[in-house]
């Protein structure tokens, strides 16, 4: 958690920088990308956390008050750069990032869908592999016991 928290501070400091320089979206599109990154892992990782067995078993709440502030912090940080967009950047900037962060989402959901896909078909094919290894040395081991037998 504190990985994704690194990130997302590190990535809003560049994209405040370069916007209060005058840079365009595109300049810093990485770190636009880092950040919306690190909010949705950060945000994926509380939820994993939260319905976790190990968590509705043992009850453990201690981290709750560390995840609502990293996760109100980047609140605040979203609203500043929504702040300081509007004030310094070129009209319509933030429009074009709220556009680039649902973009970005859509990407990394897409992604994520095809790699448990792919993850789907490995496992179909293994298991088809494992049930055809297993039929024929049956098969072999049968014929080998009836001729020896």
């Amino acid at each position: 958690m504190l990985a994704e928290i690194a990130a997302a501070s590190a990535a809003y400091t560049t994209i405040k920088t370069a916007i209060s320089q005058g840079r365009e979206l595109i300049d810093v599109g990485k770190s636009v990308g880092a950040f919306v990154s690190a909010e949705e892992d950060l945000k994926a990782k509380v939820e994993k956390k939260k319905n976790s067995v190990f968590t509705k078993v043992l009850g453990k709440e201690g981290d709750d008050f560390e995840e609502f502030l990293a996760l109100d912090k980047l609140k605040e940080q979203k609203r500043e750069l929504e702040s300081h967009m509007r004030l310094y950047a070129r009209p319509g900037m933030y429009d074009d990032w709220v556009m680039y962060q649902g973009q970005m989402r859509k990407q990394r959901k897409e992604a994520l869908r095809k790699r448990q896909k792919e993850a789907e078909e490995l496992r179909e094919m293994l298991s088809w592999i494992f049930i055809i290894v297993v039929l024929w040395g049956g098969v072999c081991g049968a014929a080998w016991w009836w001729f020896f037998s």
